[in-house]
Formats: C-alpha cells, sequence, structure tokens
C-alpha cells in the first residue's frame, strides 16, 4: 500500500475543493476499546455477560452513555445501584477503577496514517463520545493521538453523538469549512449526522478501506 506522501488535492469531480481538515472519532477509529478486558480474569465470564448485557435497559449501555454525556462516576455508581443493587454495583466501581485496561492498542495501521497525513499538512481534530479521564489515558498510552490539534469531548460539551449540536460546536471550534472536511467514525448514524452538518462522512471499517477511500478523495 503506498504511502499517503503527496495529498496535494484532489483530481475528479468528486470534490470541488482539496481535502483539508478530517475529524476523527476515537473508539472504533484510532484505538481499540474493549471494556471486556476491564474484568475479564477478575470475574467469572458468566457475570462479565451479565454485566455487560446489552438488553439490560439500565444496564452498563445506558450508564455508559451517561457518562459520555458528563455524568460523574459517583452519579453512575448511585443510579446503578437503585437498579442493580450494591454487590453488582461494585463491578461496576471495578469497571471505573481498571478502565485503563480497556485500550487494546491502536487499530492497525491507523497511527502510520495519521502520522502521514500530519506530514502532509492535513489538519487532523477529533470528535469523540468519551469521558475527558478516558481521553487523557488513551493520550497517555498512544502518543500518535498528539497529532490531533483539537477534540471535542462529549463530556465536557453535555452532548453526544449522533445530535447535530456537537458537530456544530467541533466545526466552529476547530474552524473548518464542511465542504473540505471528512468525518471518520465506525458508527453508520454518527456519520450520517455529519453528512446532514455538510461534513463529507466516511464510516470507518478499517485502516486498509479508509486509506484507499482518502486516496481517492484526495488523488
Amino acid at each position: 500500500m503506498r504511502e499517503l506522501s503527496c495529498l496535494s488535492g484532489r483530481e475528479g469531480n468528486e470534490m470541488a475543493q482539496p481535502l483539508t481538515d478530517i475529524i476523527f472519532d476515537c473508539c472504533g477509529v484510532l484505538v481499540d476499546c474493549n471494556p471486556r478486558l476491564t474484568l475479564e480474569g477478575l470475574y467469572p465470564p458468566g457475570v462479565v455477560e451479565m454485566f455487560f448485557d446489552p438488553d439490560d435497559e439500565w444496564g452498563f449501555d445506558y450508564f455508559n452513555a451517561m457518562t459520555d454525556i458528563g455524568w460523574s462516576q459517583e452519579r453512575v455508581l448511585a443510579q446503578y445501584e437503585l437498579h442493580h443493587g450494591p454487590a453488582v454495583a461494585w463491578i461496576h466501581r471495578m469497571y471505573f477503577e481498571r478502565h485503563k485496561l480497556a485500550f487494546a492498542g491502536m487499530i492497525p495501521g491507523m497511527a502510520k496514517l495519521l502520522k502521514e497525513l500530519h506530514n502532509s499538512g492535513k489538519r487532523l481534530w477529533g470528535l469523540t463520545n468519551f469521558t475527558t479521564s478516558y481521553l487523557q489515558e488513551a493520550m497517555e498510552l498512544y502518543p500518535e493521538l498528539h497529532l490531533l490539534q483539537d477534540i471535542v469531548v462529549s463530556s465536557e460539551e453535555g452532548v453526544r453523538k449522533p445530535d447535530a449540536l456537537i458537530y456544530q460546536r467541533a466545526i466552529g471550534r476547530f474552524g473548518v469549512n464542511p465542504s473540505t472536511t471528512a468525518f471518520v467514525d465506525d458508527n453508520q448514524r454518527n456519520v450520517q449526522a455529519a453528512e446532514r452538518q455538510g461534513l463529507m462522512g466516511i464510516q470507518f471499517t478499517d485502516a486498509v478501506q479508509l486509506r484507499s477511500t482518502l486516496e481517492r478523495l484526495i488523488g
């Protein structure tokens, strides 16, 4: 796969202007985030399955979304205990305390691609449903994330993707032109929401696919 060493402008008709900026999601695009790693080996598999049950209305997925919009860990634990009792709430506390274990590494190929895009002069940004503390953990582990000039984090904004407001805030804060800016996310709803704000949406599957898409867009 050739390096993106000459990203100077697009040929073809897909964009009237050259791509100048790329906004990245974090988990699932740049970083491999696997929450189960925080509890595997600490509790039996059945307990881990119970804790992460996607069908639990008041389970992990719900409260993870609440942390994304700024709920504190203590608020989450208090509310979680009301629904599940103190014993299961303790498991959630262990999840919080061991969260750094959820990071399984950079998504293969993405560290190299970030460096190439940065070296080519493209401006790189982040827009993530995450907490500030989790993002800081990831940035300590993966220095390539510092190539992002700025990152809008949902917990700081009190709103998360795919709400239109968080895209509008990112566009304004970064000072980007949506018509020359790509947005990369692994979630289709988030990509579609970005497109409604005029951004060029790219649904991420892996670094090979993203590299190919960017080569086609940039020329």
